[in-house]
């Protein structure tokens, strides 16, 4: 059998789909913005007023606590003259929304409640200008938004991908997300498509070549086999004689107070389409977050979640523990750098391949972004018919 059989490796995305605008818009309209989104925890707004912006595809969403704790998305334009509503990433309304522009003024559920000289239009329906509503919901802590249509409930959207990474649902709720706090953050400018940093953070094959520090902390990421079955979800051990998922190993911190005894010195990983990961360990909770800026430029922002008494003043250092995936993520966005600038070469035009301990996975998400996309697996659209870049469907 030779190499290049497809029996043994399987095809990548053509060089396009890391390099082209288009690629990206039909991204934003088809995914990004009809999905549901990761934008943030929904403790970074927890009192009445505060809020987050966040872009979403190609449009920017406002996420704000109400005086009823609600948390209510908005679309960030004014219904006036289309300015910006909130000019920052986060901060405080106070009791109401002002544009910075002309003044409209609304409330924190989107109504409009005033504008200047707002005599001379008595006779105009302010109920017709409110926000433009957002679906918001909060999942474990996480907020997350879609921004066209209706994609059915969030659970419905999360639970089936959880489940089929670690084997059911109950496993992942004894780590109670929503209960932890930031105890380390740190954003990365990545000259990559988003995709491709999707791609690696779904297999191994690498990690033994670029991962030094993550193959020490847990020995089954050395085998450049290891995948080929799909996810464990048993999950992988850390090394005997580690006592802590960290860059020492040697950092204790207590055990997050709902897992069991069995679930001490398990690595779990996992992707939640279409803009999340998440990595679970006994002591704490990394939480990624993926916003494509371009088509060759991603911001990643990663947290690190404790229990709040874990990072009360003087109680411990979780220093050790942010460093390890710290140094793990550095070299996984490399890795992406080095790939984009030959994603638009002519030796690229037609894609790469995937070996067997890559495809399992991958190849999976593939199919979903496919389906999504309109396209079938040489690049048409269903039926047969070419698409160029970013028409699909």
């Amino acid at each position: 059998m030779s190499v290049d059989s497809p029996t043994v490796l399987a095809p990548t995305l053509e060089g396009r789909y890391y390099t082209d605008p288009a690629v990206l818009a039909a991204e934003c309209e088809r995914i990004f913005e009809r999905q549901w989104y990761y934008v943030g925890r929904a403790d970074e707004i927890a009192a009445p007023g505060r809020f987050i912006r966040r872009r979403v595809g190609r449009e920017t969403v406002l996420l704000v606590r109400g005086q009823d704790q609600v948390i209510r998305g908005f679309l960030n334009v004014c219904r006036h003259r289309g300015s910006q509503l909130c000019l920052t990433d986060a901060g405080a309304t106070g009791n109401a929304i002002h544009c910075p522009y002309h003044n409209w003024i609304y409330g924190l559920d989107g109504a409009l409640i005033t504008a200047p000289n707002w005599r001379a239009m008595a006779d105009i329906d302010k109920g017709s200008y409110g926000l433009h509503p957002v679906r918001a919901q909060v999942w474990e802590g996480l907020i997350w938004v879609c921004v066209d249509g209706d994609p059915g409930p969030l659970e419905d959207h999360v639970r089936p991908q959880i489940e089929s990474r670690l084997g059911g649902y109950g496993k992942l709720e004894r780590y109670r997300i929503g209960e932890l706090t930031v105890g380390g953050r740190v954003e990365y400018d990545v000259a990559a498509n988003w995709k491709l940093i999707y791609e690696n953070f779904q297999e191994c094959y690498h990690c033994n070549h670029i991962h030094p520090e993550l193959v020490q902390a847990i020995p089954q990421f050395k085998s450049p086999a290891m995948g080929t079955g799909g996810y464990d979800p048993g999950g992988y051990p850390i090394a005997p004689g580690r006592a802590s998922f960290s860059l020492t190993g040697q950092t204790v911190l207590p055990r997050l107070p709902g897992l069991l005894p069995a679930d001490d010195g398990l690595f779990y990983g996992m992707v939640l389409r279409p803009n999340c990961f998440l990595s679970l360990v006994s002591d704490h909770v990394i939480v990624h977050r993926f916003e494509p800026v371009a088509a060759d430029r991603t911001r990643a922002v990663c947290e690190w979640l404790f229990p709040a008494s874990t990072l009360a003043e003087g109680r411990h250092d979780v220093s050790d523990a942010v460093a390890l995936f710290a140094r793990v993520n550095e070299q996984d966005f490399d890795a992406a750098q080095w790939c984009q600038p030959n994603m638009s070469s002519r030796a690229y035009r037609g894609g790469g391949v995937l070996v067997p301990s890559e495809a399992e996975v991958i190849s999976q998400y593939y199919a979903w972004y496919r389906t999504l996309m309109g396209i079938t697996a040489n690049g048409g659209r269903p039926g047969g018919d070419p698409a160029p870049p970013g028409a699909a469907g």
